[in-house]
């Protein structure tokens, strides 16, 4: 069961709270529209408007059937004639406790939004899920190929240069991966990012490169060292000629930081602001 409506004396908001990884449907809390309408004349039978409160998740995750997670952004849409609205903090929280569970496809977590989210606002609350790399969110988008589709089990998530590899001929290619995740080692906070991966050199296992970026899911470390792991790493395990490691992160509390590291002569390539971003 979710919270019942309530006053913020009893949200969430401003308190100290854990970052839940598993599915948890009662850290939702609602709270009353009409105490903030009344004193407006507003009554919650006879609105003077119409309209809806639209949210747009950007660090919305999940593990698929197999391990492997999933990222996306949601789009959320609140009746103004909803009893409730839901306390923001509470909505983060929400969200993140879908980030170690598995579901068996996208619909299911779209039913599951759908269901525990209409119960704490009261009335049916409309949710959209788009790819991060959508045209509709993003017209700007990583060069290079993403890994994020390919099929592949997974039940580690602590990062393991083991799954590194690299063998052939020389090849200059460019990679990237939207399921980039990270926990700050300070709060305990999830760091979401996209990172991109452009070598020369022996061509890299895709399917063990994947698995390597997956690992950092419950790992705790600055954004800036885990750019420079995974820099280090592709160098030890690949052997590349030439290497650039991009990440591009989420912002946080209204900043979003970008760091990158490269063999000398390489370079990002120019400015880059995706759908999260």
């Amino acid at each position: 069961m979710a919270h019942r409506p309530d006053t913020l004396e009893h949200a969430p908001l401003g308190r100290d709270s854990a970052y839940p990884e598993q599915y948890d449907a009662s850290l939702l809390f609602a709270i009353p529209r009409a105490a903030n309408r009344a004193p407006l004349g507003i009554e919650q039978g006879a609105l003077p408007f119409i309209g809806e409160d639209e949210w747009h998740a950007f660090e919305l995750s999940w593990l698929g059937a197999r391990g492997k997670p999933e990222v996306a952004v949601a789009r959320f849409t609140l009746p103004a004639s909803s009893p409730n609205l839901i306390e923001s903090k509470s909505w983060k929280l929400y969200l993140n406790s879908f980030n170690q569970t598995r579901f068996e496809s996208r619909e299911a977590v779209v039913e599951v939004l759908e269901r525990d989210l209409s119960r704490v606002a009261g009335a049916a609350v409309g949710v959209e899920v788009f790819d991060v790399d959508d045209q509709a969110l993003a017209p700007v988008r990583l060069p290079g190929e993403c890994l994020d589709s390919l099929d592949i089990a997974v039940d580690d998530y602590t990062p393991s240069a083991a799954h590194l590899s690299a063998k052939g001929d020389m090849v200059e290619e460019t990679l990237y991966s939207h399921l980039l995740k990270s926990n700050c080692p300070v709060t305990g906070q999830p760091d979401w990012g996209s990172v991109m991966i452009r070598y020369k050199g022996p061509k890299i296992d895709r399917e063990g490169l994947l698995r390597y970026l997956i690992g950092f899911r419950q790992h705790q470390d600055f954004h800036e060292h885990c750019v420079e792991h995974i820099f280090m790493d592709l160098m030890r395990e690949a052997a590349p000629a030439e290497l650039l490691v991009l990440a591009r992160y989420v912002r946080r509390g209204g900043l979003d930081i970008s760091p990158w590291r490269a063999t000398v002569g390489m370079a990002p390539p120019g400015s880059l602001r995706l759908a999260r971003q």
